[in-house]
């Protein structure tokens, strides 16, 4: 395959998924890994895509851009851990405990797969995945069901309905963005209206956000800064920011 063939279908790809790494380019087209790096950057040069650490996304341009999750896993991935291992300390065994769909919540669902006893509702398919590997019995999952959007959440009123018969003590919710005006937001408008029942169903709401969500504003607003009992970030999150979440949320977690 010669090299503009070969940069056509990874554009492809990227278009199709969101994202992609370049662990899985290299075996799919059975090239070295220097050479599918040249290729990233040759596409990214053209501004075809956004080259990211270990692979490259698509590039959005709006509040309703909505990445896949392939394309949303490759980035802040250092971030992402230190906030779920910080988020699981809040969690105690026996829990009913809610995750919404989201990169973050996924890396949290890996914490929390040890936890004896949870009782665990999701609208994820790769959190229920999670749980559903570790294969303990003593704990319970419950996959709301709904429409699958590109970032693997089950959203829609079959999802609605469900969550709205069900108590929880916590939920971690993942967003898109937050922002003083809009508050935290998705780019997905069905799926905000899935993630408010989560909020409505939970006693306490936590939000999962590294510093990158800060300033970026979703289509639709999920719930406002100050709905939120507890907000974990990173230590990249700006000093307004933290000032803002400090005076707005409940409590601000830097992890």
């Amino acid at each position: 395959m010669l090299a503009p063939q070969r940069q056509q279908a990874i554009l492809e790809l990227v278009r199709l998924n969101g994202g992609v790494k370049v662990v899985d380019l290299v075996r799919a087209f059975g090239v070295s890994d220097i050479t599918v790096r040249r290729d990233l950057e040759v596409l990214a040069e053209r501004g075809l895509l956004a080259k990211v650490h270990g692979g490259a996304t698509a590039i959005g341009t709006g509040s309703t851009d909505e990445p896949g999750f392939a394309a949303k896993s490759m980035r802040q991935e250092e971030e992402k851990r230190a906030i779920a291992r910080r988020a699981a300390v809040l969690v105690e065994p026996g829990s009913a405990v809610a995750l919404s769909a989201g990169t973050t919540t996924y890396t949290l669902a890996h914490e929390l797969a040890a936890v004896p006893g949870l009782t665990v509702v999701t609208n994820s398919v790769r959190v229920g995945d999670v749980f559903q590997r570790a294969g303990r019995p003593d704990q319970t999952v419950v996959l709301t069901g709904g429409e699958r959007t590109p970032s693997d959440a089950l959203v829609g009123p079959v999802a609605v309905a469900a969550i709205r018969r069900l108590n929880m003590d916590l939920l971690f919710l993942g967003v898109h963005g937050m922002s003083v005006r809009a508050g935290f937001t998705t780019p997905n408008m069905m799926e905000a209206e899935t993630d408010r029942a989560l909020v409505e169903a939970a006693c306490r709401l936590v939000v999962l956000a590294d510093h990158t969500k800060w300033g970026t504003v979703g289509i639709s607003t999920i719930a406002e800064l100050a709905e939120a009992d507890v907000v974990v970030s990173d230590a990249g999150l700006p000093e307004e920011a933290r000032q803002v979440l400090g005076e707005q949320a409940g409590e601000l977690i830097v992890a």
